[in-house]
């Protein structure tokens, strides 16, 4: 029989768990975010970019959600196993104490990882604890109707697009197009639940007891085993760990492309418009990922991105646009049309939910010298370029510098038209410095002569016009008087010295208008509009950013206290999204690879730094 499961029935009583109040499993394809009552509210199968499954967090009513709980009033906490990405929900009653673990394995055969197999071990460590289950799917962002077929311990949901088996030790019962489960645990009792994606090649299996507690020490394995090549030992190296953890979790291992954020349309403003769809490959964040990763000793990451790179020709593009798009969908893919989702309301009312990005069709010029400073750091620390990649280098390089000086949409991707960005221009003589250095350090050819020209044109272009007097700073835009975080970039990408006069005069300016506490504002969005309306948080990479510029400049104290004061900010498992809100709350997608990658770099050199 087939159920209607686009209405609207009741998900948590209505009630939204706030983006902060999560935890993040994955198996290297896709991820699922777990919530602190240990609702499964957000999980896309069988990638990241596919239709989600469970998406209350962004419709209590119609997006679908795993709930698992103690079926009595219980205090909650939540933690990963050590140094995995292993999630434990703990549950507190006046009765007893249980836990729930959740996973994904990680698994390398292709016809085991087409499974996708999330489990969840329920466990009663003392006393004694009734639990309650509601397995409500609700296929292609809720549009999809399914069918229920129920059997035993073993509930299939087919969709016309997707099929899904629940296998479970637990006794189970249908409840119309939704699947519940009702038992009670005595100290020392558990029970599992499994769900698998299946088809022709991928038939339901049961998830006994014992292989799930096989499965948890594998996983447990892979991770420590994975995070045992970092090189980080310094004073935060909790927070580094959770970090470089959760950058993996947003890897696609079939391609090695690496995920802004595995959610879309998570609100930067509760009640505003800006909401976007994170789930594909932003070159800048990834080319930014790539050199945390190599910070800290992951050269196989950094290798698999390079390989996305070079198998999918991103360096061969040519596009209206130039050479390279800002993002690619996951499997290399060009096209990534935005549209909205109308019959969902929104992460607490918080519309439009957004699949696609229209900013794919954007120039942002700042993207080349992101994405060239990898290939230089790689090259450095990992393996040297191929003559192919050098070549492909080579043309980029030339065609930059025969379009660097236009109006582009910038690094914040706005949506009122081009300008002439100084963050562009910065990220440009980026792309000319690494490659002259690449092509000096090894003897490569290069139009050495005609590179160096435009190089030094982007500068004193910069010093020119991206100075204002005024101000006594360097601003947004050339002849401007606006100014933007992004740059506090400048003395990381050794455009200026951090003890240069120009320099310690921006970042005084950037300290007295944009930062709140250690908090900073990407730009005033008042003084610069950017075509959305609303405000937004404050940006959390920035606020990283702004913690090496201090330690750069030599105020080692001030640093130090703005670092510690951001790791307040972090959720209860070390966590970032995006942004910032007024009273602490967490806006944006969820977690963020920019805020994570940020935490990484400012760890690293205050570290250095302090000695």
């Amino acid at each position: 029989m087939a159920f209607d499961t686009t209405g609207s029935e009741q998900a948590d009583g209505g009630r939204y768990t706030p983006i902060s109040d999560h935890g993040l499993i994955g198996d290297l394809r896709t991820t699922a975010l777990v919530a602190t009552n240990g609702t499964i509210d957000w999980y896309c199968c069988p990638r990241f970019d596919a239709p989600s499954v469970f998406g209350s967090i962004l419709d209590a009513d119609r997006g679908g959600s795993f709930e698992l709980a103690a079926d009595v009033r219980t205090r909650t906490r939540q933690f990963y196993f050590p140094d995995t990405n292993v999630l434990i929900t703990r549950f507190f009653a006046a009765d007893g104490v249980a836990e729930i673990q959740d996973f994904m394995p990680v698994v390398d055969e292709s016809r085991e990882a087409a499974r996708h197999r999330l489990i969840r071990r329920v466990i009663c460590v003392r006393g004694t604890l009734p639990f309650r289950a509601r397995i409500a799917p609700r296929f292609g962002y809720g549009t999809e109707p399914h069918t229920l077929h129920l059997e035993d311990h073993t509930a299939v949901f087919r969709s016309p697009s997707l099929a899904l088996a629940l296998t479970a030790t637990a006794p189970l019962e249908a409840d119309g197009p939704d699947v519940r489960s009702h038992f009670k645990l005595l100290e020392g009792e558990s029970q599992v639940f499994a769900l698998d994606r299946i088809g022709d090649d991928v038939p339901p299996r049961a998830c006994p007891r014992a292989e799930a507690q096989e499965q948890a020490e594998a996983t447990v394995r892979f991770w420590r085993h994975w995070l045992a090549r970092s090189r980080y030992h310094g004073r935060w190296r909790e927070m580094v760990n959770r970090s470089a953890l959760v950058l993996k979790l947003l890897t696609y291992a079939p391609t090695g492309a690496i995920v802004a954020a595995p959610t879309t349309s998570l609100p930067e403003q509760i009640g505003g418009e800006r909401n976007w769809d994170y789930r594909y490959v932003w070159v800048r964040d990834a080319a930014f990922c790539v050199y945390a990763m190599l910070r800290l000793g992951f050269t196989s990451e950094a290798e698999a991105f390079m390989g996305f790179i070079s198998e999918r020709g991103i360096l061969r593009g040519t596009g209206e646009t130039g050479p390279l798009q800002i993002m690619y969908g996951i499997d290399g893919r060009t096209d990534l049309p935005e549209y909205e989702l109308p019959q969902l309301e929104g992460h607490l009312g918080s519309a439009p939910v957004r699949v696609g990005n229209a900013a794919t069709g954007q120039l942002q010029l700042d993207i080349y010298g992101a994405l060239i400073d990898s290939i230089y750091l790689y090259d450095k620390w990992g393996q040297p370029i191929s003559s192919d990649r050098w070549d492909e280098v080579g043309a980029v390089v030339d065609w930059l510098c025969e379009h660097w000086d236009q109006p582009d949409e910038g690094v914040w991707e706005t949506r009122a038209g081009r300008r002439n960005f100084v963050y562009s221009r910065l990220m440009c003589w980026v792309a000319l410095e690494r490659a002259m250095r690449m092509a000096n350090r090894r003897g490569l050819p290069a139009d050495l002569t005609r590179w160096r020209e435009s190089r030094d044109a982007i500068y004193r272009q910069i010093m020119r016009r991206g100075w204002s007097a005024d101000r006594g700073a360097f601003v947004q835009g050339l002849d401007d008087h606006v100014l933007d975080a992004s740059l506090l970039m400048m003395p990381m990408a050794k455009f200026v010295s951090p003890t240069d006069p120009k320099w310690l005069s921006t970042l005084d300016a950037l300290t007295a208008d944009l930062v709140s506490d250690s908090l900073v504002y990407r730009y005033d969005p008042t003084a610069s509009p950017d075509g959305l309306r609303g405000p937004e948080g404050t940006f959390s990479i920035c606020s990283f950013w702004y913690v090496e510029a201090l330690a750069r400049a030599g105020r080692l104290e001030e640093a130090r206290l703005a670092f510690e004061k951001m790791l307040t900010y972090a959720n209860h498992l070390g966590l970032f999204a995006e942004e910032i809100g007024p009273t602490g709350e967490q806006l944006g997608n969820f977690p963020q690879a920019f805020t994570h990658l940020s935490l990484i770099s400012a760890a690293f050199n205050l570290d250095r730094a302090l000695g």
